[in-house]
This record gives C-alpha cells, structure tokens and sequence, in this order.
C-alpha cells in the first residue's frame, strides 16, 4: 500500500500490480489525473471520496453508470455552522473577530491576495489591536508554514490571515470563525470546502462570506452565494454538488471537458436524454478508444 499525493499520478511512477486506487478529495484532482491512474491497469477499482464531487462524477453517479454511497449522519456533538453572506462591513467584521476572541477562539480570516495580504492583516491589527495575527499563504517557505502552523496550535495566534492554503487538510478544533473578502470570486463546491474549516467542534461556529459593496455581481455568482447561504446542515455537500452540477454542467461523460448547458434544459430532461443515447448505442463501452467517436457522445 503506498498513501501518496499528485505525485502518485506522474508518468515516471510504475505499479507492478495495482487493484485498487482510493482518491481522497476527489474534486482536487483532475479528469486527465484521474483517467491515467485507471490506465495503469485495466481492471483497476477506483474509489473516491469528496463532500463535493465535481459535476461530471456526480452526473455520472446519479446516472447509473457509477455506484455512489452517501454518508448523511452528522458527528457527534457538532452544529452546522451558521453561515452569513453579505456586503463587507468593516464594523461587522471586526465585532465578529472580537467576539470569538472574547469566548478563546480563532479566526480564519480568508484573503487570497498574497501581493496585499500583509497590508491586510497590519489593517486588521490596528482595528482590532487585541488580536495576535498571523500570516500563511502558498509563497511561504515549508518552515515558514510550519512555525505559523505551530503557533496556531499554541493559540499564540488567534487571527490567521491567510489565503486558499487552508482549504483542505486543516484541522484545528478551536477555530470557530471564518471571514472570506471578495466570496464572489470562488467556486460553490471551493466555499463549501472552506466552510468545512471551522466548525470541528462542540462549539457553535460562523463564517462570514463577504463581497464589495458597490460591486455588481453576477448571476452565477449570486446563485452561487444563496447557495452556500441555503445549504448549510450536515449532509448538504450533496446538496451543493448537485446545485453546482445545474450551473455549471455535466460536462462530457467520456470526454476531458467538464462544462456545459445543463440548467438549459434541466437535469431531469439531462438523465432522459443520457439515457436514450445510452440506449441508442449499446456497444459505446467499445468505441471509447477512438477519440473522435468519445467526443461525438
């Protein structure tokens, strides 16, 4: 058994009998990735494991053509974390920050510019001076990292300002408070995943999801926002991964490309169309190898 990370998947890595792949946080890995390690091996068995599955495997999933478990049980003595999306308010902000400092909690404050991240947290410090702020972000040294990671554990920093680095892997029970400037700017599954850094205790958790006042967004990115704000009880990742699955699409099921039209014609109309061409050609198992043929499916 080898536990590995994207290296894994790098044409320079030889199994002599591989039989089975298990690909934790299955949407950071990508369609190619994911095609190759089944190459390794014909009969490969993949299994993989996301609170948010990307659009093109949940469409497979909910199509028949892969087997899908759902896990729905909350663990044992956690909350749901109550999520707020609004305009970025300065005095709101702070107050939230100075309100789980007051019960001995941590921050996340969520900033994903490194060019101006440490103007934002010497901004922090000065409207809130009782916070020990610290900084992580990707351009760090692995020991720079490390010595913040420690002092987070330490609680010698109650206010980490950071970027996209926290997303996955994170787990620090007594952090109890997101913050993320410009949420407008991230994927519905992406928020979901980051909501999922706080909140790992007994204590009630909040996470704020903020974009600028005098900014006119989008319709997708609207959609995106009342999502997160909708979805938030145990067990709603699905719930996200299928909302995400109608605003961006299914994709191709044997092809690289995961965008597309769905929510043009609706994902019940979808699996009946998918299902009448799957009917239709009964011997498409066979013809995958020939990429002009996968890309007219």
């Amino acid at each position: 058994m080898i536990i590995g990370t994207h290296r894994l998947v790098q044409k320079d890595v030889k199994f002599r009998d591989l039989g089975l792949v298990i690909i934790d946080e299955e949407q950071r890995f990508g369609v190619a990735q994911k095609e190759h390690l089944k190459e390794l091996r014909e009969n490969v068995d993949v299994l993989t494991l996301s609170a948010t599955p990307i659009p093109r495997t949940l469409n497979m999933a909910m199509s028949g053509i892969r087997d899908m478990s759902v896990i729905e049980e909350a663990p044992q003595d956690r909350h749901p974390v109550q999520t707020y999306v609004l305009e970025h308010d300065n005095a709101v902000i702070n107050e939230a920050i100075r309100r789980e400092l007051r019960r001995g909690g941590q921050v996340f404050y969520l900033y994903n510019n490194v060019e101006g991240i440490t103007a934002k947290a010497l901004r922090l410090g000065e409207a809130v001076p009782e916070a020990q702020i610290g900084v992580g972000h990707g351009k760090m040294s692995e020991q720079e990292l490390s010595d913040v990671w420690r002092k987070m554990l330490n609680q010698e920093i109650n206010v980490l300002v950071c970027t996209t680095i926290i997303e996955t892997g994170v787990d620090l029970p007594n952090a109890n408070t997101l913050i993320i400037e410009n949420a407008d700017r991230f994927g519905l599954s992406q928020l979901h995943q980051i909501r999922g850094r706080v909140g790992r205790s007994a204590r009630r958790a909040y996470a704020y999801f903020t974009y600028n006042g005098g900014k006119v967004l989008s319709d997708i990115s609207q959609k995106r926002l009342t999502a997160i704000r909708e979805f938030t009880e145990f067990g709603s990742g699905f719930k996200i991964a299928m909302r995400d699955l109608e605003l961006r699409g299914a994709g191709n099921i044997l092809g690289a490309e995961q965008h597309g039209h769905l929510e043009d014609v609706g994902y019940d109309m979808y699996l009946k169309l998918l299902g009448d061409a799957v009917r239709a050609t009964p011997t498409v198992a066979s013809r995958t190898s020939d990429p002009k043929r996968t890309r007219a499916m």
